[in-house]
This record gives structure tokens, C-alpha cells and sequence, in this order.
């Protein structure tokens, strides 16, 4: 038998699933829907480059025609839904832990972007948008004359 470090986070986590399994039992076998826990929030990255910032998003089997991209005064908003394709049946689900139902995630961008070209692409679960910063925010190299 390995030896194996004690770890108390490990041990929270272990009591943690005890519990669920129990609250599971109680309540029937079925975990409480994600609309019943709260909203879905899918996990997103955005980063800044020279000349545009990238937002990816995390976004695996939502599909094209249930996502929307909005920009309004400088606010940049992603909605969408991911459905629960086919019927639930108690018997042959023991448990159903992804997440379903209507998302909203917003997202401030800096005043000085350029909003007409602004692009957006899904592909493999990635919703990538890229925001060009606008021509006048962008670093300009100033000649110093003599």
C-alpha cells in the first residue's frame, strides 16, 4: 500500500462529495438543475495585445444560432443557452452535473476600441471575439526634431 501525504483539502473535498451523495439520496437521485442552483456562468479568458484585446470563452456544446454578441456603449455582452438534448429519464441518468440553461456574461471595454470591426468566431466549444483597438488609443513612435 502507497503512502499517501495527508492533504486537508483533499479531506474537504471527499466530505464535500459525501454530502452531495447524501442530499442526492434525499432528494431522489437527482442533482438540483443548474437553473435551480443558480445561473451558468461560462469561464472566460481575455487578454491584451498591441493592437487588440482577445476574449475566448469556454463555451462546449452551445451552438452557433444560441449565442448573441452585443456592443453597447462600450459594453460588450455575450448571451446564449446551452440545451439539455433529450428527455431525463430517472432510471438511466445517475447523475447529471454539466450545467444547462441561459448564460449572460458583460464585459466593459476601454472607450477607445474600434467597434466596426470588431470580429467574432465558434469553433470546437471556443467563442473567440477579438476587439481591435481603435487607430488613435494605439502607441505612436513622436520624431524629435532638432
Amino acid at each position: 500500500m502507497p503512502i499517501v501525504q495527508w492533504s486537508p483539502s483533499r479531506e474537504l473535498w471527499s466530505m464535500h462529495e459525501q454530502l452531495n451523495r447524501l442530499f442526492d439520496d434525499y432528494l431522489g437521485g437527482r442533482p438540483a438543475s443548474e437553473g435551480e442552483r443558480g445561473a451558468w456562468v461560462p469561464a472566460v479568458d481575455l487578454r491584451e495585445e498591441q493592437h487588440r484585446y482577445v476574449l475566448q470563452a469556454d463555451l462546449p456544446g452551445v451552438k452557433r444560432e444560441d449565442l448573441e454578441i452585443n456592443l453597447e456603449n462600450n459594453i460588450l455582452t455575450i448571451r446564449g443557452e446551452r440545451r439539455f438534448e433529450g428527455e431525463v429519464k430517472k432510471d438511466n441518468y445517475h447523475r447529471i452535473e454539466r450545467a444547462y440553461g441561459r448564460f449572460l456574461r458583460t464585459f466593459t471595454l476601454p472607450a477607445r476600441v474600434d467597434a466596426a470591426k470588431i470580429t467574432a468566431s465558434h469553433k470546437e466549444g471556443i467563442l473567440e471575439v477579438v476587439i481591435p483597438k481603435a487607430e488613435e488609443s494605439l502607441p505612436k513612435k513622436i520624431e524629435i526634431k532638432s
